[in-house]
């Protein structure tokens, strides 16, 4: 459950034990500006932190993760400064001191580090994280990672944290694994990969549930430097060892983010404007704007921004895969309800092991409701119906806690318990949200 080292300086709501969200007096109409990716900060912060010479990054969203990722490369001796959201990072090719790091519920951090602390010529790491992370396998990372020659030892039970890793010469060479679970396994390997002496061969055997987060990954590669090439399929990629290389960047909004307050104007009917993002994103959840689109909404797609405005009715009566855009299958479900017939949500079944059981939480959470759901091993069917108040569990999971406040936007006596859990990704969220009109009203401990 809740687990307060977890939580960075930089969390929300400090001291507030839960929250009533209801819907405002009129009608939800702004343009607001999102932070930026939580994908994409903290993995510009760790090849700049690999690279020769000095980086720019302006836009990072500074969150608990960031702020662990930011901690750990301090420790490790890598030079960072902050100025408000861009960080100035002074790489060092990875020549890092041993040092006791801790990685909060950053699956980021928990995903791309130990590859890279693994290359480093020497030093002794032991990574630590928090509860929840300690309950997400590791395996397949760890097993591609010892094939290619990493000394990694797991210090308490097999396949999970907290790690000891040993930096010595990684070759390279050919390795396979999986990307049913997460694609942040693949981006583990392929960030360390020019770090290491050889040619790397990366061949992905059976699925990615997120290819997008992949392309991501390669992507920013290449704007560092990296020697990178792959089949369009991503089913093999190639990575030579060349290393990465001091770049300024600008980062771009979250989209994941973003959904939560165009989500806010469907469930409404008001309309939101998200200034900086565009449809040409690679972000994967872009794509809930067809979503909202088939659910009746009128989008905007202009040359720096998004648009949406709601409908007096949400439509419903589809069957929907979220494999691809899997962290937005809570909002499509929270606002389910308001919709005039049923919504399935299939093609989900890795978000079972993310901070908590995803499926099941929203299903518990819904039928506290009063709402009908089926559950299903991939997903879920969700009713139209109308909530009714109830205190409910954001079971220490950022996406539980910001998808269910939409429910309070539109139906009154919604409470939930431990709210900072959203500073994991987004902080200020609760804070936007009152000033977009939704009434908030905090409980202290």
């Amino acid at each position: 459950m809740f687990d307060s080292k977890a939580r960075s300086p930089w969390t929300s709501l400090q001291g507030i034990e839960r929250i009533t969200v209801s819907p405002g007096k009129h009608r939800i109409e702004d343009s607001i500006t999102i932070p930026g990716s939580k994908s994409l900060t903290n993995r510009a912060l760790i090849m700049s932190a690999l690279a020769d010479g000095k980086s720019q990054i302006s836009g990072i969203l500074k969150s608990d993760d960031s702020y662990w990722c930011i901690e750990a490369l301090k420790k490790l001796g890598v030079n960072i400064k902050l100025q408000g959201n861009t960080a100035y990072v002074n790489g060092n090719r990875g020549w890092w001191n041993s040092a006791d790091l801790y990685i909060g519920s950053a699956g980021t951090i928990a995903r791309f580090l130990p590859g890279v602390l693994a290359a480093c010529h020497e030093g002794e790491w032991e990574l630590e994280a928090s509860q929840s992370m300690r309950k997400r396998p590791v395996a397949p990372l760890i097993d591609a990672l010892k094939e290619l020659g990493a000394e990694i030892d797991y210090l308490a039970a097999k396949d999970y944290y907290p790690l000891r890793i040993k930096g010595t010469e990684m070759k390279g060479g050919e390795v396979s694994l999986s990307g049913a679970i997460s694609s942040q396994f693949i981006s583990g390997i392929l960030i360390a990969a020019p770090c290491f002496n050889e040619t790397t061969t990366v061949t992905i055997k059976d699925e990615i549930v997120q290819h997008a987060y992949v392309y991501l990954t390669l992507d920013l590669m290449k704007e560092y430097g990296a020697d990178v090439q792959d089949d369009h399929a991503l089913q093999q990629i190639v990575i030579n060892p060349q290393g990465y290389k001091a770049e300024d960047i600008q980062l771009e909004p979250d989209a994941s983010a973003a959904c939560y307050f165009l989500a806010l104007a469907a469930v409404t009917n008001g309309r939101i404007r998200i200034n900086g993002l565009t449809e040409k994103t690679k972000q994967p959840d872009i794509q809930m704007l067809e979503v909202f689109e088939q659910m009746g909404c009128r989008v905007t797609k202009g040359a720096d921004f998004i648009e949406l405005e709601g409908t007096m009715k949400l439509k419903g009566d589809f069957e929907i895969s979220m494999k691809e855009m899997s962290d937005q299958a809570l909002t499509l479900a929270a606002i389910a309800p308001f919709a005039d017939g049923p919504i399935t949500i299939k093609g989900v079944a890795h978000i079972r092991h993310h901070e908590s059981d995803r499926i099941s939480v929203i299903c518990k959470a819904l039928t506290q409701l009063g709402i009908i759901t089926e559950e299903f091993n991939d997903g879920l069917k969700v009713y139209p119906g109308k909530p009714k108040p109830a205190l409910l569990n954001t079971y220490d999971d950022h996406r539980v806690a910001m998808a269910l406040a939409l429910i309070g936007a539109r139906a009154e006596g919604i409470e939930l318990n431990d709210p900072g859990c959203v500073s994991k990704t987004f902080p200020p969220y609760f804070a936007l949200l009152e000033d977009l009109g939704v009434r908030i009203t905090k409980h202290q401990a």
